[in-house]
This record gives C-alpha cells, structure tokens and sequence, in this order.
C-alpha cells in the first residue's frame, strides 16, 4: 500500500528565559522543526485513510531533547522520540490542530504547529444507547455487588485469570472509609456524541499514588477535596485494542473504549482517561482502566442504573432467594443411593475427553458411604490396562434441575496429579453435545497447585483452555471442609467459599446455562488440568459430607 507523507518546515516560535546561571552549557533553542504525519491507510482513494482514524507523527528537530504534541481535540503526549501514533476517534472526517513543542536544554523550546484531515468510522450505536438511555442516565457503583471494585494483572494472563484476580471489594466495603459511593455519573448524548459528567459533591476518592494531584499524601487511598469539570465534557468512543479478548460473551470485553476528554474519569482516580468496555446492558456497566504510571495494573468498576441501598438490595441486581430445599443428600446410609446416583464406569473417549489417567469403577474401594461421608478415593493400581482407579457419580435422569442455590461441604484429596471436581453438566448433552449442553464447575482443585480452588463456565466459544474461569486461595482445601456454594439465576451465577463470593458471571438467553443441569461429583488423576502424576502418589480422598440444592 502507498503512504503519502505530509512533510512540512514550520514557521518556528521560540521561547527563552534570562539565565543567570550557565550549569546547563550553550543553551541552545531547537531549530529546523519539521513534522512528518502519515496517515494510515491513506492513498489516492482514501485520502483521510482507511477510517481507523490513526496517524503517525514523527517530528524531528535539531538540538532537540523531547517532544510533546497537543492537539485540537484536547489531548496532549509526551513523545521523547519525537515519533507517537494516535487514533482520532471522532465519527466522521475531521480536521484536527496539532501543535508540536520541542524542548531542548535548560526547557527553551522551539514550537510549531500544522493540521491533519483523518476519517474515523468506528461507532458503537448499540453502547450510545444503553449508556444514556432516554438522553441522560445517571449510573452508580454497584456497591451491593462483590468486586465492583478490583484491581488485577493487566498482561496477556489477563483473561485466563478473570481480570480482577488481585483483590476484589467486598459489598459495601468502602462504606464509612470512601466517598465514592455518593458519585453520580452522568451519560447524556447530543446526536451521535457522548458527553459526560461526574457529580463527586466536591470529593474524590484517590488512589494513593495520586494523592499528590488534590494536594494530599499518606500510605493509603483518600477522599480529598477536588473540583471536577463543570460541563459535561465530550466522550469519544474508539475500538480496543486489548489483552482482554474480544468476544459478545458478558464478562470479556465489548471492543470498545471510552475517551474522556478534559482529564474526565469514572469516580475512582488512577491516573488513565481511558476506559475499556467489558460489559454494558441497560442496568450494569462494566469497565477496566489501565492505572496511570503503572502498565501492570488495571482497575475494574461495576456501576449500576439504580443506586444500591446497603441492607435493602437494589441496585437493578437482586436475585432471588433460594430458601426451599428441593433435594439433598446428607450421606447417612452405609451405601451410595441408587435412587439420585450412578457411576460413568471406564476410561471414557480419550480418557473422559481430557487424557485423564484413572479408570473410573463402582467398587466400595473408590466410591463408599460411611459416618455420613461420601468419601471417592483416587489410587495407585494396575486395573484394566489402567495404572489408577478413581470414582465418578452423576445424577443424571435422577435429579436434574434449572437454577437454585447449590451448597456442597467438602474436603479435597492431596497429590500431584489429583484432580477433584465438584460440577454440573445440561442435561441435553446427548442431544446437542459438548460445549453446547454448557458445564458449570462448582469446584475444581489441583493437587499441583494445592492453596488454589476454581470455578468455570465451559459453553461454545468458551471451553477448554479458553473457559470463563476465576479462582480464589483456600489455605487448608485438603485438609479441612469448607462449603463450596453456587448461586444459579437467570441473571448470574456465583461462585463462594464459605459464603465468600469470588466469581460472578453472567448469565443470558443466548447461552446454556437456563435449562436443566444434573451433578456430577470425581477425582481425575492426571490430564489436561491435573497436571504431573506425583511418581510417590498412591491414594488420596475427597470427602463429601453433603450436598443440597434450595430453589
């Protein structure tokens, strides 16, 4: 493709102070500024480019430290080299300033100015929408939702770690300690743009390494007095360019940024004017933003359209309540009961689908009933061409069900190699097969990595390696019992560790995950997951003492 190169020499302006001292050498101001902006995708045909609205600038200039470009539509770069690429994300073609400061020794700089015509045809009608509603909607944090706050690595494991893997608020955490549960954000939209305003009731909450911004300091974040503009200030929208996936499915990211201009920002102060989309619907807004100063790190927000009350619900996001125990099994008898379970018995199709190396039986040596355990042994033995044997039950045509609260109180086997999990899997699966019954993993655990328990959400686009998948540290998961809880609804499913939220997922229409689903409680040995068989192992446990399921 042929790029044409606007190249121009500047009228130049420079600017100078009298110096009294001369520690710095000759000072010299930059001379023969020239700036060189190729705009992609730009030929005979398309002379505004190929509508991403992305040019490169390259100014050079003699004697020379730094650049720093400031153009029309209110942003500003540093650019040490001189060369940057921006994306102009105003619909449409337009015609933007951009002046160029080059800075030499001792600050003199030397300026210049000229202008760029770029197209951008990038548009997200569908978020303009849902962002402002009849014209303007106000959005809240989601207070009442676990992780409406949350921070995680912002690297190419963002994804498979489920973005806000290093700390997560809890609800109504920061009650008492923040004022950022007071904030209003307002979207309001004129035509085809988006302006924004934020109503802090003159305070922020800062993260503490921007306390020095409002005039504060301290070891911790901080409501600190702070003016924010006054008039809604314009929000282009832009594609994304993000570790993140891009995909429709709710919990990764839409595809499409927000741009604050003006220094504009959701609420909490991290430094970044930018914000990726991850999920939008009419009632909740989720965003991650990259933390100023710092590329490692991006925060995650969750705002609602309806202000939550602590201790009254709200928030748009109430669920039901699941009080009604529909089934359980507390294990009382001395056999497993026939009449909710049945054993899948074998080696499976490449070893259940996952080259596991166990041969599931229904001998009492791998599954038993005793003092009111369930207990399924995994165990080092020759049996059938196979070097272990394990258990695996399901209550498949026995009990199956749609939506509820799920409560199971285990204690997980120790070993490399060990793989317990506590799942559920749609009941049609003979119809329409694997990934598109949908699987629902309660509780995953791997010997290998022993602290760590996860949960995940195999559906098509989304399955295997590429699950929604979270996971939270339990100390002590092989050697106490802790209650493993999913909260199934139409809206989201949720995933605890006594009564602990650490996954929230949600939950639609277009997925599987609103039909019948039946239980199905293993221990794998080896495979994708599991991982290294310890060359030591012989025999572990997991012990169930019950499961019941409330709707």
């Amino acid at each position: 493709m042929k790029f044409h190169y606007i190249l121009l020499l500047l009228g130049l302006t420079v600017v100078a102070c009298e110096q009294e001292e001369y520690a710095f050498g000759d000072l010299t101001a930059p001379s023969n500024l020239q700036i060189e902006a190729n705009v992609t995708g730009q030929t005979a045909d398309t002379p505004n480019g190929d509508g991403s609205g992305t040019v490169t600038f390259v100014a050079t200039a003699d004697n020379a430290i730094t650049y720093k470009y400031i153009f029309s539509d209110g942003t500003e770069e540093v650019a040490p080299s001189g060369r940057l690429t921006k994306r102009f994300t105003q619909v449409g073609i337009n015609t933007y300033q951009v002046t160029v400061v080059a800075s030499g020794t001792a600050g003199i700089a030397t300026t210049g100015s000229t202008e760029v015509t770029v197209e951008s045809t990038f548009n997200d009608n569908e978020a303009l929408a849902l962002l402002t509603g009849d014209g303007t909607k106000t959005w809240y944090w989601a207070a009442d939702e676990p992780g409406h706050l949350g921070v995680g690595q912002n690297d190419g494991d963002a994804t498979a770690n489920y973005f806000a893997n290093y700390y997560q608020a809890a609800p109504f955490e920061k009650v008492g300690n923040t004022c950022m549960y007071e904030d209003e954000l307002i979207f309001s939209r004129q035509g085809d743009n988006l302006y924004y305003e934020l109503n802090n009731f003159g305070f922020t909450f800062f993260n503490v390494d921007f306390l020095s911004v409002a005039g504060g300091s301290g070891g911790e974040d901080a409501c600190l007095a702070y003016e924010v503009q006054d008039d809604p200030q314009l929000v282009a929208l832009s594609p994304s360019e993000s570790v993140v996936v891009a995909n429709d499915i709710p919990g990764q990211t839409r595809g499409t940024l927000l741009n604050f201009t003006e220094g504009g920002f959701m609420s909490y102060y991290v430094g970044n004017s930018t914000y990726e989309i991850l999920s939008l619907t009419e009632n909740r807004l989720v965003v991650r933003v990259v933390m100023g100063g710092n590329n490692a790190l991006a925060w995650y927000h969750i705002f609602t359209s309806e202000k939550p009350v602590q201790g009254g619900g709200g928030g748009g996001n109430e669920e039901p309540e699941f009080n009604n125990l529909v089934w359980a099994d507390e294990f009382d008898g001395d056999v497993l009961a026939d009449t909710a379970w049945s054993y899948d018995t074998g080696t499976g199709n490449d070893g259940w689908g996952n080259n596991e190396s166990q041969n599931y039986t229904d001998r009492t040596d791998n599954v038993s009933v005793a003092d009111g355990m369930l207990t399924i042994t995994a165990q080092r033995e020759n049996f059938s061409g196979s070097e272990f044997t394990s258990g695996r039950i399901v209550t498949m045509d026995k009990f199956e069900f749609t939506y509820g609260r799920i409560e199971i109180r285990a204690n997980l086997p120790e070993g490399g190699g060990t793989w317990p999990a506590l799942w559920m899997l749609g009941a049609n699966f003979d119809e329409v097969g694997w990934p598109a019954c949908g699987e629902i993993d309660m509780m995953e655990h791997v010997g290998n990595d022993p602290t760590r328990v996860l949960s995940a959400l195999h559906f098509p686009g989304n399955n295997g390696g590429n699950a929604v998948t979270q996971s939270t540290t339990v100390e002590d998961a092989e050697t106490e019992f802790h209650v493993y809880t999913t909260i199934w609804t139409e809206n989201t499913i949720r995933f605890l560790v006594d009564d602990e939220v650490y996954h929230t997922f949600e939950n639609n229409a277009g997925i599987p995950f609103n039909h019948d689903f039946f239980l199905i409680f293993n221990v794998a040995v080896g495979g994708t997951l599991g991982g290294a068989i310890d060359p030591e192992f012989q025999s572990s446990s997991m012990e169930v003492d019950y499961v019941r399921v409330y709707q």
